[in-house]
């Protein structure tokens, strides 16, 4: 299908869910909000359904691509309000599967060899069937029983069309909208194409795979899967098939008697073990892609699937998280607002005490309740909200934990509602902190500097001498940020902007003086056209003393 035609579905489609009446308040839809009038559906359209099922309808109804575009934007409730964010959270990842021949082709040509060799089994009717791959059951010759997943055919070309048009779309916001510079639809199309192009390569979710069962080698508390290496390539992976019973089928976990309070405390201790241990997370825990064994159900163990998105946070966003909740936890707002400033996520200009006095606004009502009942994945949604009227700058990384927060949250609450979150939570915390931040990080900080140190060390008299000298006759340079040389670089571009305008106006307005002059000669230039020459000199002036009048815009 063309992009030109692949527009027109899309056109169609918005139309026939009335998006139109969504869109037109937006400022660059303001102009065409005459469609909404004309749109032939919403005349007889129903209105039991809301906008924002509405628009999970339209995205459902566009295709596996947008679908899992809306997935990904349900996360992002900085961007969006509350009820669509939900509502979009309900996007199934249910496709059509594709035929079983084309599945055996791609399988093959993959491995090198017929599927009854490198089976001793294959089970033809597809396990799962999702908008990028597929899913069957086989035997490996050794016995082993897996898991086999294969990549949906021409799934690049479809990817490429239609984040074509939705960074098009991203580039239409860009310019015309004033809350672009924020929320930065570009980027957002850009990192969930960075996402889906990271998910077509089965290798990388092996080696995803690997990594996380490395962490948790032996754990009585999350089990993953083991990687067959020998038959993984760029569009299939061969992983152990588990046998659990879905977290989320809470009348099955009771029948077989699993000690759900202990299920849900462990998930907590799951997600910050990921986060402050191994600095290495599961980035897409929801409860499809999570199981429990029922062998234990006293010591009940967690077993994860799907490893194709992972996170992981730099040292400062690790340091950021804990100081914050734990400054949160104390109701030390202002600590809060300095270690956004700190980090930089916020203008160094902001005042702390504006800044802390709408952190206290916001957070104060949630302390109102039992600690139990306090959501940590809510509090720091409230935080990036807040700290968005201070010109915050988006952090994915953050935005990708904070999904993955929720995700367990959700699920350890539904398994315990009186989950205490902070109790699990604060031992982790303090204790991450001491490491970084106490005398243990110091030494540790040493020994991981002492060969460089030592390498080092003998220059150190000869530069310090260096330094002393050119700060001494004036010769020490700085090189300037990041941002002051953007900042730079676009105060000449403005410049150049009012400069090529004051030229081009200064020109007209000659051009019009110089015709206006002519006007005894016009008959005769013309041929008897008087009424010309003062219509030119108006259709250059204008414009003339308009560029000379706007060139401060």
């Amino acid at each position: 299908m063309s992009t030109l035609r692949r527009l027109l579905v899309i056109n169609f489609t918005l139309a026939r869910y009335g998006l139109d009446q969504i869109l037109s308040p937006l400022p660059f839809f303001r102009h065409l909000r005459w469609l909404s009038w004309v749109n032939p559906f919403n005349w007889f359209r129903s209105s039991q359904l809301s906008k924002a099922e509405r628009l999970r309808l339209c995205i459902e109804a566009l295709g596996p691509i947008f679908i899992k575009f809306g997935q990904m934007l349900s996360t992002r409730q900085d961007l969006l309000p509350d009820e669509i964010s939900a509502e979009l959270a309900k996007l199934l990842d249910q496709v059509p599967p594709f035929p079983l021949a084309q599945a055996r082709d791609i399988l093959e040509q993959q491995l090198g060899m017929p599927v009854d060799e490198a089976f001793s089994s294959f089970d033809d009717n597809v396990l799962a069937s999702a908008s990028i791959a597929q899913v069957y059951a086989a035997t490996l010759s050794s016995g082993e029983e897996v898991v086999v997943k294969i990549v949906r055919p021409d799934i690049e070309l479809r990817i490429q069309r239609d984040v074509g048009v939705m960074k098009m779309l991203a580039g239409m916001a860009d310019r015309y909208w004033s809350e672009a510079s924020r929320v930065k639809p570009l980027q957002v199309v850009e990192e969930f194409e960075k996402t889906i192009i990271n998910e077509l390569d089965l290798v990388r979710e092996a080696a995803n795979a690997n990594e996380l069962r490395r962490h948790f080698e032996g754990s009585a508390d999350l089990y993953v899967p083991q990687v067959y290496w020998d038959y993984c390539k760029a569009r299939v992976m061969v992983i152990e098939r588990i046998r659990g019973i879905p977290v989320s089928d809470i009348e099955q976990l009771r029948a077989n008697n699993i000690d759900l309070k202990v299920l849900s405390r462990k998930g907590v201790e799951v997600f910050f073990t990921q986060v402050y241990r191994h600095n290495y997370f599961h980035a897409d825990m929801h409860p499809g892609n999570i199981f429990v064994s029922p062998d234990h159900p006293d010591d009940p163990q967690y077993i994860a699937v799907d490893f194709g998105i992972m996170g992981s946070l730099s040292t400062s966003d690790q340091r950021y998280l804990a100081e914050n909740f734990v400054a949160f936890f104390n109701r030390d707002y202002r600590r809060v607002a300095e270690l956004h400033v700190d980090s930089g996520w916020v203008d160094p200009d902001t005042r702390i005490d504006d800044f802390e006095a709408a952190i206290r606004a916001v957070c104060e009502p949630l302390f109102q309740r039992p600690l139990a009942q306090i959501s940590f994945g809510h509090l720091l949604l409230r935080l990036f909200q807040t700290a968005r009227r201070f010109n915050m700058e988006i952090q994915p990384q953050l935005l990708l934990l904070q999904k993955t927060l929720l995700h367990i949250e959700g699920l350890g609450r539904q398994l315990d509602p009186d989950l205490n979150l902070w109790d699990t939570a604060k031992p982790f915390l303090e204790r991450w902190l001491s490491e970084q931040l106490g005398a243990r990080a110091l030494i540790k900080g040493f020994k991981k500097n002492l060969p460089y140190i030592a390498e080092n060390l003998p220059d150190l008299p000869q530069l310090a001498f260096k330094t002393l000298h050119k700060i001494a006759n004036d010769e020490l340079t700085f090189e300037l940020q990041s941002k002051q040389l953007d900042a730079i670089r676009a105060e000449i571009r403005q410049a150049n902007r009012r400069s090529i305008r004051v030229i081009i106006g200064c020109s007209f307005i000659v051009s019009a003086s110089i015709i206006a002059g002519l006007d005894g000669l016009a008959p005769v230039m013309v041929g008897g056209g008087q009424f010309l020459t003062p219509l030119v000199s108006l259709a250059l002036g204008i414009p003339g003393i308009y560029l000379l009048v706007s060139r401060n815009r």
